[in-house]
């Protein structure tokens, strides 16, 4: 794993939860997403090299409605980069982690992605980022 790609924050109302980071970042967002195949909607923030990422479910059955409805607004993953997805996974899954996505998809900001189970991360979900090459 290279670095952090981004955090990940579940909220309920993404134009509220824009405002709230605008004013805390003193900039705008860069860039909203929906992400159909996961059922959210992002938006994106940066704040010095890191990334923050705001998720909003677009429908009940979405992992974000799920989360928020059991947990609450707040952190929901953390996402490291990685050089190569399909390596990674098979070496976290050889080392014993047990992964949600033992197959990249696409994701949002030009990414395929893949998340580890939370139950073999400490409770953290983790997810891992791949830029996509063209």
């Amino acid at each position: 794993m290279k670095k952090i790609e981004h955090i990940g924050i579940a909220v309920k109302d993404i134009e509220k939860s824009n405002e709230l980071f605008k004013a805390l970042f003193d900039k705008a967002h860069y860039k909203i997403e929906d992400v159909e195949s996961e059922g959210v909607k992002t938006s994106f923030f940066k704040c010095g090299p890191n990334k923050i990422e705001l998720l909003q479910a677009t429908n009940e059955n979405s992992p974000i409605a799920k989360f928020i409805e059991k947990k609450g607004e707040g952190i929901h993953h953390i996402a490291f980069a990685v050089d190569n997805i399909e390596e990674e996974i098979k070496r976290l899954t050889e080392q014993g982690f047990e992964m949600i996505h033992n197959v990249p998809k696409r994701g949002a900001d030009n990414k395929m992605i893949a998340f580890l189970h939370p139950k073999s991360s400490n409770s953290v979900l983790i997810e891992l980022c791949q830029d996509i090459r063209d």
